[in-house]
């Protein structure tokens, strides 16, 4: 399932893939793959991306039901 929430909290910030990416020590491949949906990071990955983007992890990895 495509992470629109983090493309969309990345995106206000005015920051690229590659930006976040250099933000937090990943590729921007990996942080593509996220956000399409084709790659699901580990809890340490997704608590780095929520502080690097000031959100709380339910405000980007919750899937509503």
């Amino acid at each position: 399932m495509k992470n629109l929430k983090l493309k969309a909290a990345r995106a206000a910030l005015d920051l690229s893939q590659q930006d976040l990416a250099d933000k937090i020590g990943v590729s921007r491949q990996t942080i593509n793959a996220i956000e399409k949906g084709d790659y699901n990071p580990t809890i340490n990955l997704c608590r780095s991306i929520c502080k690097a983007l000031g959100k709380t992890l339910d405000e980007i990895f919750w899937e509503e039901e």
